[in-house]
């Protein structure tokens, strides 16, 4: 099985009672400095992502196993030496892909495979939309970036795999931590407040039941 390299990445997710509270669903983001993995294909489609034979499953887990199972492995199992998932020198929590990622099929699984792999930010300098809002469903951040900081982040990271780079949600930072040079990336505000919090959609409005309970009293107040 392969994981993420990055041992010091990994990160416990809280479970709690649904019926007290809420259900963290993903990790809370807040800033994140990690090494990352660097993947400059462009047009990389959902498919390649996570292959359709791969999608039976209907629960989250175990979907990182298969992340762009196609490229990573020969047919006998053998990992492919020359992906970059499978080089030894590369880990982190940031997947730097190239442009277009994301396209093809509106499958979520592809969401869910990167982000069970260990990756907790895709950086691009374009992603497709659906991809691109599966992602932030999922605990998963997109950040995009121009053609030409892209150009850097991959520079960096063929300069030195170990650099590292910090994504600060509250600033919207994107920064290469070695040189400084830092770009602002746009995100929803509700998205953003979900993944600072760990929130799905669901967890959300379970997090806002007694504003939603205080509301509906107060509408049946007015109607008496």
């Amino acid at each position: 099985m392969f994981r993420n390299n990055n041992t010091n990445s990994s990160i416990s997710i809280q479970k709690v009672n649904f019926s007290n509270s809420i259900t963290m669903a993903y990790d809370k983001f807040s800033v994140i400095n990690t090494t990352a993995v660097p993947l400059p294909i462009e047009n990389v489609d959902t498919d390649q992502i996570i292959p359709a034979r791969f999608l039976k499953a209907v629960e989250r887990k175990g979907f990182g196993d298969n992340l762009f199972r196609d490229w990573r492995y020969n047919k006998d199992g053998s990992p492919k030496e020359d992906f970059p998932l499978n080089k030894p020198q590369y880990g982190g929590k940031i997947l730097v892909a190239g442009k277009n990622f994301g396209s093809g099929s509106s499958r979520e699984h592809a969401a869910w495979a990167i982000y069970d792999y260990g990756f907790r930010v895709v950086v691009s300098s374009f992603f497709a939309d659906i991809f691109k809002g599966n992602s932030l469903n999922n605990g998963l951040l997109p950040v995009v970036v121009s053609p030409e900081f892209l150009e850097k982040i991959f520079a960096a990271i063929e300069a030195d795999p170990k650099a590292t780079f910090e994504v600060n949600l509250e600033q919207q930072t994107f920064t290469i931590v070695a040189t400084g040079e830092s770009i602002e990336f746009e995100i929803n505000p509700y998205k953003k407040h979900c993944l600072k919090n760990g929130l799905d959609d669901i967890d959300y409005l379970v997090d806002m039941k007694d504003k939603i309970a205080q509301f509906e009293a107060s509408g049946a107040r007015e109607k008496e």
